[in-house]
């Protein structure tokens, strides 16, 4: 199913400027730029600069809402759902491309994030937090939404999943070092929430606006669908990106919270619980790119399913059995792990999409990873509240789901073969 939209093409005249004068390389073209203005290049700076924000607001978040704000369980639920609102909506993308170029959405989507960032702790109110908190969520959810697309357009088939797994990579990079200069500098210094947040958000809002100057606009060479695209033949995709957000927003939500609220756990402790899995994640996600280009996208996320099942059936086994924080604590690092495998679903969708499909179902895909996502943590913080371990085994349950979905990619997915109910190539059904 397509909907009819308006299609905004701007021409590329003789001298490779668009009508509004801007600088357009076209893809194929890009290999004559230096190395640093090159379009991966560019991801890779997009990929470090928005951590900066987004892991520094993370790491400070659980400990500036109890300290700071007095929340509890179910007011921590109602901030997350509020904070993805936005995902819910990311299906906005497809109207704001039609008018805006997906790189400058992308880029300006990221000021709009560091600067959200920036002001978070001049709102240390119930309603302040969350309204601040819905503004940086618009831009890290839109920012995401293009970012996801422009990597599958930009990126190689052949070497998507190596790359993605650099570029994950890359990320974690970024967020170890604010990460290190968190666990390092903030009872040394005294540190105030303010003076971080400020710091970091205007750091990621700095180079944003460095990208939007000092970078052409690339032209990828099929030009995307600027309409709403829900198509049948995508329908496995849809339900593993519904049940990856209903999953992981558990994990997002109450597994920080869990070692603050159950564990003790200071500014300076969960932070470097961050940094541990930071490490670990930069070792770990070019090699586990590589597991997906070399076993394929099934057997990578069976894999990363089944591994899931057990770790949040051992979380609930932390309420339930009394097990302490060292295994609170090995099991928040492993999660992290199987989640890098994520981008196997990434490439699974690249493998069989129609390229001119990525941009529209990248949001159409950003918005059903987010529909849990809503109603999801504050619902589970009212659970938390009377039974903290039924909503890690609620979260086992949906690893479940998870596996018996994965189960049905084909080994070699393809156009006409995207699931193991095709029993050859066939041509792309809608």
């Amino acid at each position: 199913m397509v909907w009819p939209g308006r299609v905004n093409i701007s021409p590329i005249s003789k001298n490779g400027r668009n009508g509004s004068g801007m600088k357009i390389v076209r893809l194929e073209d890009a290999h004559s730029l230096p190395f640093w203005r090159r379009p991966t290049s560019l991801l890779f700076v997009m990929a470090m600069a928005m951590p900066v924000a987004f892991a520094t607001w993370s790491a400070l978040l659980n400990n500036f809402v109890i300290e700071v704000a007095g929340f509890d369980g179910a007011d921590i639920g109602w901030l997350h759902s509020v904070r993805e609102i936005p995902g819910f909506f990311a299906i906005g993308v497809i109207a704001l491309i039609m008018f805006i170029r997906e790189q400058v959405l992308g880029l300006v989507a990221l000021v709009m994030l560091g600067v959200s960032t920036a002001v978070t702790a001049q709102f240390p109110t119930m309603g302040g937090i969350l309204a601040v908190t819905m503004l940086s969520s618009i831009g890290f959810h839109y920012y995401e939404t293009v970012n996801q697309s422009l990597q599958l357009q930009w990126i190689d088939k052949k070497r998507a999943p190596q790359m993605l797994g650099w570029i994950l990579s890359a990320g974690s990079g970024a967020t170890l070092i604010v990460y290190l200069l968190i666990v390092l500098s903030w009872e040394r210094f005294g540190l105030t929430y303010s003076i971080v947040y400020w710091l970091s958000g205007g750091f990621t809002a700095v180079v944003a606006v460095f990208c939007l100057l000092a970078y052409p606009q690339f032209e990828a060479p099929h030009p995307q669908v600027k309409t709403f695209v829900l198509r049948r033949r995508y329908w496995l995709y849809y339900a593993l990106q519904f049940m990856s957000g209903a999953r992981r927003q558990i994990f997002v939500v109450f597994a920080g919270f869990m070692m603050v609220e159950r564990f003790g756990y200071k500014v300076d402790d969960i932070t470097q619980l961050f940094l541990f899995t930071l490490v670990a994640n930069m070792i770990a996600a070019p090699m586990l790119g590589k597991v997906v280009a070399m076993f394929g996208e099934r057997r990578a996320l069976i894999f990363e399913y089944a591994g899931l099942c057990i770790v949040f059936f051992a979380y609930g086994g932390i309420y339930y059995f009394g097990w302490g924080v060292v295994l609170a604590t090995g099991l928040y690092v492993v999660n992290h792990l199987f989640f890098s495998l994520a981008l196997a679903i990434k490439t699974y969708f690249q493998k069989i999409a129609d390229p001119r499909d990525i941009a529209p179902t990248a949001a159409v895909a950003f918005t059903i990873n987010h529909i849990a996502a809503v109603f999801l943590p504050a619902l589970l913080g009212y659970v938390w509240l009377t039974s903290p371990g039924m909503v890690f085994l609620l979260a086992a349950g949906m690893a479940i789901v998870s596996l018996i979905l994965s189960l049905l990619i084909p080994r070699h997915p393809a156009p006409g073969h995207e699931t193991v109910f095709q029993v050859g190539l066939l041509a792309p059904a809608e």
